[in-house]
Formats: C-alpha cells, structure tokens, sequence
C-alpha cells in the first residue's frame, strides 16, 4: 500500500514509527511497573521519567532520520536519477561520487555498471552503424529524389494521417502551419474525394492509380491529386498506406483562361472594328497587349537560380571562340529558363564578336522587382537590323525552331538596346519562396501506430506534443503581452525541430528595457509583426492535434488562455509541464530551472539563443523527448499516469510562482 510514496517519505515514516511506538512502549512498561510497585507518592517520578524518555527517544529519531535523510535517501534517490539518466537517454558523464559517499561501495558500482553500459551501447552503435551504413545510403538517395521532386507527396497511413510530406507539397498547399506529420489529412484538405477513392481501390485490390481533384481545407483552392495504394510485402497494417501526388492546377487554369480572354477580345475588337477608322483597332490591340504582357512569361517552365550561376557557362562557351567575359553580377536570384537565358547571352556575343569585339562584359542593375542583365562589348554598337538579324538566329542546332525572339516571348521581355549595351530585363525570385530548403519529413513507424480509443490509456510516444514557449513585455499574464512565442514538435518521442512555428507579436504596447534586456526584443523589431490575436489564432492551428507542452505551463498558458475568447478559440487540449516532469524523475529537492535539467540531460543551448522563444522551445523540446523514455522506465508510460503523477507534485509549481 506504500508502493506510490516516495523512498523519503517511506523512510520518514518509518522512523516516526520507532518513534511513537517505542513512546507508546516506554509508556507501557513504565505504568506496568507502577502497577505492580504499588507505592504510593511515586506516579510523578514514573510520570516524569517517561515523559524524559519519551522525549529523548523522539529527539533521537528526529536527529538519526535527518542524518539518513540527508546521507542515505537523498543520495539514493539521486543516484537512481543519475543510473536512469544513463540508461535511457545519450548522457555520458561520469556518476558524481561525493553525496552518496557514506554508502559504501554502492556508488562505484552504479558508476561502474553506468560505465559499463555506455561501453557496451557505443560497442553496438558502432557495429549497427556498419551495418546499416548502405541503408543510410539509399535512405539519403530516397530523401533526395523526393525532396528535389516537381509534384509536392504525401506518404498517408491507412487511417488518413501524414507519414511524410516534402517541401513542395508545403509550396503547393501553401499553408505549413497545417502540414506536419501524423496530422489527419482532413485537417488539411477536404477528405471525402480521396476516401471514397481510397475505399474504392482497396475494395478492388487495384494497383492502379486514382487521378482526383479536392479542395484545401483553408482558402477552398482546387488541387490536382493522384492517389495510390502501397501493397507491400510483409506490411505491418491490414490496409495499406497510400501516396498522393499534388499539382496546383488552380493558377495554371487561371494564366490559361486570361490569355484565352485577352485573345478573344482582340478578336471581337478586330471584328467591330473592320467596319470603322483604324484607331480603335489601334488603342485596342495596345491596350491588350500591355494586359497580355503581365501574362507572357508565367506559363514557360522557369527555375530559380543566382544571377552569377549564368556567368560560369558563359565563361566556358565564349572561352572556346577566344572571348573573354567579365562579369559584375549581384547576389541576387531571377526566375528565368537558365539554358534559353545563357544561349541568348552567347548568341548576341558572338554576333558583336562577328563585328570585332573581343571582350564582353555583363552586368545587371537591379529594381524591386526585376533584373536587367546589361551586355557590353568594346566593339562598336549595333545597328536595329543588325540586332534583329542575331535575335532572328537559331539559339542553337538542336534548337532549330528556337531563337532569341522566341526567348522574348517566353520571358515577356525585350532585348534593347542602350547606351552602347544590349539589355534584358528578368523577374527577381520570390526570396521567401527561393530560399526554403527542400527537406523530407517522415516516420515510417507512424503506418503501425494505433491510439487506443481512451486518450489517457495513449503511450506517450504515440502522442503529438507541441513544445511551446512565449516571451513577453514583463511576468503579470494579466497586464503584460507576449511579443514572441515559438514552438517545435515531438512526434513518435522524437523532437522534429524543423516543423517549427516561430513568430514576433506586436503587443500593442512599448516592451520595457528590463524585458528586452532578457530576451533582446525591441519595439522596433515587432512594429510590424502580426498583433497577438493573429498570432495566437495562427499558433492554434499550428498546436491542432497536439498536446502542449511548455516549462512552467502555467505562466505560458495564462497568456494564452487571456485571448481564447477574443480569437474564439480554446487552447483545450492536455497540458503537460517539464519542471513536474523533472520533479517527478529526479525529486523535488534537485533544481528545475530549465538551465538545470538540460545540464543533467546534457542538452547545450546556444548562448545567443537562451531566452528566445524558438532557442528554448527547441531546449524544452529536447529535454522532453529524452524524458518519454525515463518516464516508461519509472512506470509511467501513459499520458493518465503521467497526469496523475502530476497531481503529487502540483505544489512545487505554486512555489516556483
């Protein structure tokens, strides 16, 4: 029955039970002994004698429990912290001898077996990763393959849930917050296409695929999807998985259908105006053709590079006819067809070359939205037909039926002449687009995992964990705003720092200098960030799904629970906290700041990222994967137990606030 007290306060009875019993024994004896004197006079010598004993036997326990308290218990729980800490996470350094110095030879030997299994699991990792090196190989080719793919793939399991995404299918829905693994892909685009064709494939054993179009869940915009069954050999699931392949139809349909509509009009304005003067012909046809202009260059297939990436293979051909380049090029990046781009540099090289030039050299000037590449030469300037004769040219053999007009009109651009240069205006890349990393999220563990249908009866490592933290203009939820708040995710017990959620908030007020001496955010820096209504309507829909996980929950969550009524949203989901969590695994009396328990865990914040909400979320993030584990081990696997653990330790939260 005192199986769930904890060793100190099973030992504390334990000497409050020799206490008082041998109280109530000296008692005893004392009046037996009285008794059977039978002396009158003498019950206040027997009554004081036992009331001295008593008491010395009390201060004697007090004094022998504290001893053992401090010398045995305290090191004995902290020595099976330590045996805990090693057994179940990375932490390699060596056991602290000196508290549990009066017992015996127990801390050597826990050092030594602590010592010994670090030895004994860096001899296996060394002798998987042998093994598994060739995996890893084709692992990182798969990675590569789907990341660099043009169509943006999900990996689903068979009950509807993300198993692995790429970063195109990021681009192609267009709103990361709601993509992330082990979401049900009914959080993310409306679900009943691609069930019924799902139910419709299984029920026929087809490996054929089903081309489908469905609508995102946010925006309602039309998706192109290709949806096949995965039957594989030797498959943990009764059903099997499945991959869609997602095309943005949407802004393709709508270039098309305005060009179609532009056409059209030139058409009709032709035809009305046959009959009457040639100058509403004329305003017309200009006018459309500077509507059709904004249209011209969105339909060629385009990649994304640096200005300076066309340098190197200019370089190179124009080497080979003896003409040298320099270059003076930004570093910048353009939407432009790469190969057409070069060929046309090359071709109207040659041609200034065909009239004495012997060094060329390209530049660009940049504007907020364009880039125009300026070819010089030190021969003299062509004429207009000599100009058109170049453009007129074959950009190469292969290219018969492709020349320098032909990269006008897939470029909605013009080759000009001026001051003696011949320039070529391109579209800038969009930066936030250009610069995200095409990266493969996945977990394959996620295709056999199965929640069971009560949420406390879940293993925590089947759960989806956000770890949150905010940073805020002071410490009173009640009047101050928070002016940042970040988040990562744990998935499968394991920390996915790359699906983040990381944003400034403008508080609608001025952050004290004592704040921003903590966490180094200025006005300046959210003065046009989203206000914390947007922020935190945004953050929902990031945390859907998830139980939330913060150090010192409480004071995080009071600033977020203030605005549920404001954003109509409720943060109801479950709650856990890495400082109960730390009491729990390594006892009240060690210390809980989270400086403290990524020290024991051997987790290193970066300095410049210490008190930043996406530096310590991610510290969090990482001392509570490491946790899951250790927790299993002290025989709460379970969110219910971990919560009813919680319970025991609630008052160390009051303390620290």
């Amino acid at each position: 029955m005192f199986m769930h007290l904890s060793l100190r306060l099973r030992i504390f009875l334990f000497f409050a039970f020799l206490a008082f019993g041998g109280s109530a024994l000296i008692a005893a004896g004392l009046t037996l002994g009285y008794n059977r004197l039978d002396i009158p006079g003498t019950g206040s010598g027997f009554l004081i004698s036992g009331l001295v004993a008593c008491a010395a036997l009390i201060g004697l326990s007090t004094w022998v429990w504290i001893l053992f308290d401090e010398n045995v218990a305290r090191p004995v729980e902290r020595l099976a912290a330590e045996m805990r800490t090693r057994a179940h996470t990375d932490v390699e350094a060596e056991i602290d001898h000196a508290p549990a110095r009066y017992l015996g030879d127990l801390a050597p030997a826990a050092a030594a077996v602590a010592e010994h299994l670090t030895e004994t699991r860096n001899a296996l990792a060394l002798a998987v990763g042998r093994e598994t090196a060739q995996l890893n190989l084709e692992k990182s080719r798969l990675e590569m393959l789907l990341a660099e793919s043009p169509d943006g793939v999900l990996f689903c399991t068979p009950d509807h849930k993300v198993a692995l995404y790429n970063a195109r299918a990021a681009e192609v829905l267009r709103h990361a917050e709601a993509l992330s693994l082990n979401r049900p892909i009914a959080h993310i685009l409306m679900a009943a296409p691609i069930r019924q064709a799902y139910d419709r494939l299984l029920a026929e054993e087809s490996s054929e695929s089903a081309d489908i179009v469905c609508a995102t869940r946010r925006g309602g915009r039309i998706i192109e999807a290709r949806l096949r069954l995965l039957f594989l050999e030797g498959q943990e699931t009764k059903t099997p998985g499945y991959i869609l392949s997602l095309s943005d139809t949407g802004a393709d349909l709508k270039i098309h259908a305005e060009r179609a509509a532009l056409f059209n009009r030139v058409l009709d304005g032709v035809t009305e105006a046959s009959t009457e003067l040639p100058a509403p012909l004329a305003e017309l046809i200009q006018e459309v053709s500077a509507a059709k202009a904004t249209t011209d260059a969105l339909w060629w297939p385009m990649e994304v590079l640096p200005i300076s990436g066309l340098a190197p293979a200019l370089r190179a051909r124009l080497a080979r006819k003896d003409i040298a380049l320099t270059t003076d090029l930004p570093d910048r990046r353009i939407r432009c067809d790469g190969y057409a781009i070069t060929r046309l540099l090359e071709r109207l090289a040659l041609g200034w070359a065909g009239s004495g030039a012997t060094t060329v050299t390209l530049a660009a000037d940049l504007s907020d939205t364009h880039a125009s590449l300026r070819l010089g030469s030190d021969a003299d300037t062509p004429s207009k037909s000599t100009m058109a004769e170049w453009l007129s040219a074959p950009l190469a053999p292969g290219f018969a039926g492709f020349s320098g007009r032909d990269v006008e009109v897939t470029h909605g651009t013009r080759v000009a002449l001026s001051d003696g240069q011949i320039t070529i205006t391109l579209p800038l890349a969009n930066p936030s687009r250009s610069a995200a990393p095409r990266k493969v999220q996945y977990d394959f563990d996620l295709l056999h995992a199965e929640l069971p249908h009560s949420l406390r009866d879940a293993k925590l490592r089947q759960l989806n964990f956000v770890i949150f933290d905010t940073e805020t203009t002071g410490l009173n939820p009640q009047v101050d705003e928070i002016c940042q708040i970040a988040a990562v995710r744990v998935v499968n017990g394991k920390l996915r720092a790359d699906e983040r959620f990381d944003m400034l908030v403008n508080p609608g007020r001025k952050i004290p200098s004592a704040s921003t001496a903590v966490h180094h955010i200025t006005d300046e820096m959210v003065a046009d960030a989203p206000d914390v209504a947007t922020a935190l309507t945004r953050f929902h829909s990031f945390a859907d799904n998830a139980i939330l996980v913060a150090h010192n929950a409480p004071f995080d969550m009071a600033f977020l629970q203030r605005r549920e009524a404001e954003i109509r949203r409720r943060f109801d989901q479950p709650i856990l906290d890495t400082v109960l969590l730390s009491a729990i695994l390594f006892g009240q009396s060690a210390e809980h700041t989270l400086d403290a328990v990524c020290d024991r865990l051997a987790i290193v914040i970066p300095e410049e990222d210490r008190h930043t909400a996406i530096g310590d979320a991610i510290g969090t993030g990482d001392a509570f994967a490491k946790m899951i584990p250790m927790l299993e081990a002290a025989d709460l696997p379970t969110l219910g137990a971990t919560i009813e653990a919680f319970d025991r330790h609630s008052r160390l939260i009051g303390h620290l606030n």
